[in-house]
């Protein structure tokens, strides 16, 4: 198949009809297609002239997307490429695999070893592991220090200078080989260091626009962990260039850390076990600095700082991975170094070998708890990174499930409506209807647990177009608006959700859990009646509390 022949799930021709009820089945989907037979084998080549992917028509009302597949990936693994963790590409890209993700990223923790270099042999890993597992895309990024702040992924589309980029990129911004890591407000250096950040995501962007790499993308990795990303921070490298500045996690990794007995009484999920530092935003609350069911407060709050962003009308994405380091009841542990060696000569940690003794850790393997649903109209790396770039971007923890699908139409209208990511646009008293298609879990997950959901929420927030202070972290006019109770519903089903287009334009955005754990939100209450809550330290079960998200759909109001 070349890449301008499109499969029966991307090509507008075809009738919803000949689609599975969903729309949205994945690996079912992909092989009724014919996809994973040579299209696999296109590899970069092929996918690298995928165009980005069609956007609703601004000048019009209403608007339409295309049929989408989901494909599921992880953005956030490491290696023995990394000076803290164990596994090989190999062990890594088996264990993706086994847990059914269809892309992952290989993202190694900069330093000197790896500028210097384990960069160079990490690609030639990337490439084996790239032919050894011909049905995943496998990208080759790395976890940038942000001057100034904390943690981002940084990933490429394969190419002749994919690496090349990356390393310069490490070598002339990175905040820990420059010590430019200080931030803060007693900071001498902060304004300074701040100001290389946004340096940093121009100087990425550049690449893309001048054609020097097809494609590149960065996330900030869990933010809220240190409370070192300030508001401000974020939305300055938002503004640098969102085209490729496209978002955070919104949950972070190491959800494992918390198992009862098993890390210690204080161990929190996410490893958000820290308090306020001299580094931190002063702003941000001590409860900022928890997860809330395994999600980062700025997301999991409604009303928060993710909220305060997509109010301004522009789209900041949420992801979830596994941050994969050492993995919880593994048997593994590093190998002996030869005389002399160290990371720093060296830039790779000698292979793990097996103890038969459980290791300590904190993670779980890629695809094996957590995960993010991209969706796309064909497959390749490519196509991967405009789904995300467009938002069309939802995500689990514990396989909760199968499949989601979300559509926002005008009631005039005929046709699919926009999806996550996107934008409808409408006349006040406009009639909507968000048409919301779940798949419910069919099988047990790595667990052995069957999932179920329990409800859907619908959140909603009117957007107001750019704040004042830059440092604002709350949307006090997005709330809960809808709850619907899913308990006991089972395969394919599909919530109408009326709305009413106002004075203002707003966005929607869904959340729902298996109800096994929930409370008020953060800001009470009324803004959040059952949302999710921290657990005790050292007993977070994270199979017992799981939770999906959804990117938001904007809606602008002609006029507003």
């Amino acid at each position: 198949m070349t890449e301008q022949q499109l499969p029966v799930w991307a090509d507008p021709s075809v009738s919803p009809d000949a689609l599975d009820p969903q729309g949205v089945s994945r690996r079912g989907l992909l092989r009724r297609a014919g996809l994973f037979g040579a299209a696999f084998a296109l590899g970069s080549a092929a996918t690298s002239r995928t165009p980005a992917l069609a956007a609703g028509d601004s000048g019009r009302l209403g608007g339409e997307d295309p049929r989408l597949a989901y494909l599921v990936g992880d953005h956030h693994i490491h290696s023995v490429y990394s000076h803290d963790a164990k596994y090989t590409f190999s062990q890594l890209a088996a264990k993706g695999a086994e847990y059914g993700l269809d892309w992952m990223v290989f993202t190694e923790h900069s330093n000197f070893g790896h500028a210097d270099f384990g960069a160079a042999m990490e690609h030639g890993e990337i490439l084996k592991a790239r032919a050894q597992n011909p049905r995943q895309l496998i990208f080759q990024g790395l976890e940038w220090y942000i001057p100034a702040a904390e943690h981002c992924t940084v990933f490429t589309a394969p190419g002749p200078h994919e690496v090349d980029v990356l390393t310069r990129f490490e070598s002339a911004y990175d905040g820990k080989l420059l010590a430019y890591d200080k931030g803060g407000p007693a900071d001498a250096d902060t304004a300074r260091n701040e100001a290389h950040a946004v340096k940093a995501v121009k100087w990425l962007a550049q690449q893309r626009r001048s054609g020097y790499v097809d494609d590149v993308l960065v996330l900030a990795n869990h933010p809220m962990r240190l409370g070192i990303d300030s508001p401000h921070e974020m939305r300055a490298w938002r503004d640098a260039a969102p085209e490729i500045m496209i978002g955070m996690e919104g949950a972070p990794g190491a959800q494992g850390a918390a198992i009862p007995g098993w890390r210690g009484a204080t161990s929190i999920r996410g490893e958000y076990e820290n308090k306020p530092s001299a580094q931190s935003w002063p702003g941000y609350p001590a409860d900022a600095y928890l997860t809330y069911g395994g999600f980062d407060w700025a997301t999991a709050t409604v009303g928060g700082l993710w909220d305060s962003m997509l109010a301004e009308g522009r789209l900041f994405s949420v992801t979830t991975n596994s941050d994969a380091h050492r993995i919880v009841f593994d048997t593994w542990k590093n190998g002996d170094w030869q005389p002399g060696q160290t990371f720093d000569n060296t830039g790779k940690l000698p292979d793990p070998v097996n103890t038969d003794s459980p290791q300590p850790g904190s993670d779980f393997w890629p695809g094996q708890f957590s995960r993010t649903h991209v969706g796309v109209t064909r497959y390749g790396y490519r196509a991967v990174m405009s789904g995300m770039r467009a938002g069309r971007v939802w995500l689990d923890h514990g396989h909760l499930l199968d499949g989601l699908d979300v559509r926002l139409t005008r009631d005039r209208d005929r046709g699919r409506g926009v999806t996550l990511g996107g934008r409808l646009r409408v006349r006040k008293g406009d009639r909507l209807t968000l048409n919301v298609t779940v798949t419910t879990a069919s099988r047990p997950n790595p667990q052995g647990i069957l999932p179920e959901l329990a409800h859907v929420d619908v959140i909603r927030g009117a957007v107001r177009g750019p704040v004042a202070d830059r440092d604002e972290w709350k949307a006090p006019d997005t709330r809960v608006v809808r709850t619907e109770d899913v308990s006991g519903r089972k395969g394919t089903y599909t919530l109408r959700v009326p709305l009413t287009a106002g004075e203002e334009s707003f966005y929607v955005r869904l959340r729902g859990s298996d109800g096994n754990r929930n409370g008020a939100g953060y800001l009470g209450a009324s803004v959040d009646p059952h949302g999710p809550v921290p657990h005790a330290p050292g007993d977070g079960d994270p199979w017992v509390d799981t939770w999906f998200y959804s990117n938001p759909v904007f809606v602008d109001v002609e006029g507003s």
